[in-house]
Formats: structure tokens, sequence, C-alpha cells
């Protein structure tokens, strides 16, 4: 589990199963996931967690690691957690004290490691009986090993500057801190240097960092979603919407008093919801490629590709719009410079550890964060579905007053007119919903004041204008709304509860 469902809802888990007895299940989940084809790329990826540094490479009992940085146990949880700690950011697992009677325990624990497995035994029969199964054996004097039951990042970072140094956590550690304490004290232990500034890019386009272009493309979905909606304010229809439909504003109006409004309710949430993308991406460029952050890097793509290929809706409802058009093929390109390569130099700043309470709370609004993202996910799904299938909800046809056959009859381009409008805000819906969900779950951490700012905007700019266009149209029904009422609660929930962990400030360690 990550700890943003760990620790929200182990107390949950605990009344349900007994503590004891809640935890293991926890350590076999991921044992049993982890031990899958892919299992373990799924966690490590979910998780967030990324290569370590070079510099904390080292030796365990003469053994490489990738990390030094493991987990000492007891014999009786070898099993799961030779498979459950490598996705996590382990470097090596550590069993002891062992005995002879501990022997056939390890070796099963030792069958398919993906990590380097040391013990820590002083019985030969044990040692004899498990050399050809283990990576090697440590002792309880060896001063380079670390075994900590103190769960401070800090301290363990601190630790790892000593090349020679292995950091063991026991058990407590990870019960206490959470399954991400790996993850947290690598990043805490990996130097960094300043991000660079505008002026650093230079005059040619040719040397800008990728940063750069993704901050273009924020700034552009920014300003188109300004620009749309001040049409959809003003004329509502430009002259190709006229073209297309062969009617003007009055004529819809006549032909049913809802009707432009009805148009307009669906243009300005899309509006709304591009505004929401730039600052989406905006943030991520600055605030997390630039800065190194290579999770920024993939979560500005998977929103893009998953963003962009709703242009060709139109091949199912058989409307182009020529703007929507221009401005895709504008910033797709600028889209491709901005993920063209991944940030490999950290450059983030190191912000202090905090109160536990602090981060506590901070993960609970992580929680709800994600749940929201999820949400809103599902909802760009299923309205993209319904734009270039049905078109209409029942709450739609209420407001309006009248049927989708109605409406053909009038002009048989009126509804697939609508349906590239709502398909269209669904797509976007969606590629926001998936920059919001992976925001949140990779970019929670002390001192990102810009992953909260990022999402406050964009959640001002999604869901406040869907709230007044709404509520301007008298388009009130509640059931309709709920999807919306549902994400403020919920963002506005969580964002304050996270707002001090993520806009903390180094003085305030």
């Amino acid at each position: 589990m990550p700890d943003w469902t760990y620790h929200p809802l182990r107390g949950a888990a605990a009344a349900l199963l007994g503590e004891r007895r809640s935890q293991r299940t926890a350590l076999r989940l991921l044992a049993s996931i982890g031990s899958r084809p892919g299992g373990a790329r799924l966690i490590a990826r979910g998780f967030g967690h990324r290569h370590p540094p070079r510099r904390l490479a080292g030796e365990v009992a003469g053994v490489p690691v990738a990390v030094r940085l493991g987990v000492s146990v007891p014999p009786a949880l070898a099993h799961e957690t030779v498979r459950a700690m490598p996705p996590l950011g382990a470097g090596v697992v550590e069993v002891g004290p062992v005995s002879a009677a501990d022997v056939g325990t390890v070796r099963r624990a030792a069958a398919g490691r993906a990590i380097p497995l040391v013990v820590r035994t002083a019985d030969p029969q044990a040692r004899a009986g498990l050399a050809p199964h283990v990576d090697g054996f440590t002792g309880d004097d060896d001063p380079r090993l670390l075994r900590v039951s103190d769960p401070s990042v800090s301290s363990a970072a601190a630790a790892l500057d000593d090349p020679e140094a292995v950091v063991l956590a026991r058990p407590s550690v990870l019960v206490s801190a959470g399954p991400g304490w790996f993850a947290r004290v690598t990043e805490a232990a990996t130097p960094t240097g300043p991000a660079p500034g505008l002026k650093d890019a230079g005059p040619d386009p040719r040397r800008w960092p990728a940063w750069i272009w993704g901050l273009l493309v924020g700034l552009g979905m920014t300003v188109a979603g300004l620009g749309a909606a001040a049409i959809t304010l003003g004329p509502v229809l430009l002259w190709y919407d006229r073209d297309y439909l062969g009617m003007s504003v009055h004529e819809l109006h006549a032909a049913n008093h809802h009707l432009v409004h009805f148009i307009q309710h669906d243009r300005i949430t899309m509006a709304g919801t591009m505004v929401a993308i730039g600052a989406l991406y905006t943030g991520l460029a600055v605030g997390g490629v630039r800065q190194g952050w290579s999770w920024a890097r993939e979560a500005y793509l998977v929103s893009g590709a998953i963003g962009f290929p709703t242009l060709f809706y139109f091949l199912a409802t058989g409307f182009v719009e020529p703007l929507h058009t221009a401005t895709a093929l504008v910033l797709f390109p600028m889209f491709v410079a901005g993920v063209r390569r991944a940030p490999h130099t950290p450059r983030w700043r190191a912000v202090p550890e905090g109160p536990e309470r602090e981060r506590r709370r901070a993960l609970v609004g992580q929680l709800l964060l994600i749940v929201t993202g999820s949400g809103l996910f599902a909802g760009g799904a299923v309205i993209s579905v319904v734009g270039l299938t049905g078109v209409f909800v029942p709450t739609d046809l209420t407001f309006l007053g009248t049927s989708g056959q109605a409406l053909e009859a009038v002009n048989d381009r009126l509804v697939p007119f609508v349906a590239h409008d709502r398909a269209g805000f669904g797509g976007a819906l969606m590629s926001a919903a998936v920059a919001i969900t992976l925001v949140s779950l990779w970019g929670w951490r002390r001192g990102e004041a810009w992953v909260f700012w990022s999402l406050a905007v964009a959640a001002a700019a999604g869901f406040l204008p869907a709230v007044v266009v709404h509520g301007a149209i008298s388009y009130t029904d509640f059931v309709h709304l709920a999807p919306v009422y549902l994400g403020i609660v919920l963002t506005a929930t969580g964002l304050l509860l996270a707002r001090p962990y993520l806009c903390a400030r180094r003085s305030d360690g």
C-alpha cells in the first residue's frame, strides 16, 4: 500500500482486522503483487519510484547493491519482505538473527529474489546450510551497517553521506513511517543543483529545454480557454458554426428558447477545463520538469496523449471546428518538444522534515485528490461516450423541454453540432483528470507549493464556471450537478488539509 492509503486507512483496517493482522495483510498484498510478472514494476511506477542516484550504490557483505538502503527483518517476515520491498525502493534485505531451525524458511524466501539477501547469523550450521542460497552474511559488530529504529528521513539520509554506510530499517520504521520511507530517504539523499531560469534558456528555440516548451503549451491552453470563453459569452457562434448549421443565434433561439443557453453551458465548461489543463501543464513544466522530476514529464505525457487524440472525435460527429483544429496543430509540436526527453539532473529544493501530524493530514488530502481525479476521469469517459452516441442525458432533455428527434427535425446538423462540443469536453476532462491524478499521486512532497497552486487554480477554473453557468441559465438539477458539488467538497477539503505540508518553507522544518 502507498502512504496515502496506508496512513489514512490504517485505523479502519486495524479496527476491522486487528492491528497486527492488518499490517501482515498489507505486507502480503504487496508481496503477492510484487511476485507476479510485471507486478514489481507496476508498484514501483504506480508509487512514483525512480532509479536512485549512483552515489547511493555500494556493497553489503561484499555484495554490490544499487542503493545502500534496505530492511532488516526476522526469518518469520523474510518471505513476504523479499518480494514486497524491492518495488518500494529497498536495495537489500537482511534476515536475522538466523538459527539452524530457520534455514528452510530463509531458503524459501531467497528463491526468486530480485535484490540481494544477506543473513545475520552466529550459527556455523545455519551459515553452512545457507551459503549456497543467499548472497552473503553479516554480523552484529560491523560498524558500516546501521540498523535503525528511528523513522527520521533526514537522519537516514545523513547517514548515507558516508559512502561505506548501509542503512537497514527495522520493521518498526516501516510500520510507523509507511511504505514510502525508502523513496523519501532516497530523494533526501540525492544531491541537487539550482533550477534553471528563463535567462538560462537563451534566445535560440532550438536549444530551449523541454520545460520551456511545456510552459508554452500550458500558456497556450490557458489563452485558448479564455478565448473560447470570450466567444461563448459574446457571439456564441463563429462564422464556421453558422455555415455548418445554416442558422444564426436568433434562429436557434427561435427554434428552442433554451438551446443557445445549453450550447453556452457546454462551451463554458469546456473553456474552464482548458484553462485548468493550462494551469496543470504550466505547473508540471515549471515546478516539475524544470526541477528535474522525471515523474512530471510522464504525467504531462500521459495527459497529452489522452487529450490531443480527442481532436479526431470529428470522425464520429462529422463537425470539424477550424479554431480547435488550428490550436491543436500549433500546440502539438510544442508538446512533443516538451516530452522528447526525460529530465536527468535533480534540481529540486530540499525542505526539512516537518511535524508528522502535518504529513498525516496531507496524506488524507492526497487520498481525496486522487479519488477526485479518478472520478473526474470516469466522468470524462462517460461524457465522451454520451457525446459520441446518445448526445443528451435525460436531464438535458428536461431542461430543453424537447427530444433529440425534435431537434433533428429542426436541423439535421444540430445534434452532431452539440455532440462535437459534448464529446470534446469529455476528452478535455479526461486529460485534465489524468494530470490531476498523477500530480496528486506522484508530486505530494513537503515544500512543493507549485503542486498546491496548480491544483487549486485548476479546480477553480474547472468547477466555478460550471457552477456559475448552470445557475445563470437555471439548469440547476441536483442530480446533474451532484458530481460537481462532490468534486468541489473533496478538492477543497483535500487542499486545505495538505496546504501546510505542500506550502511549507525551509524555515518551517
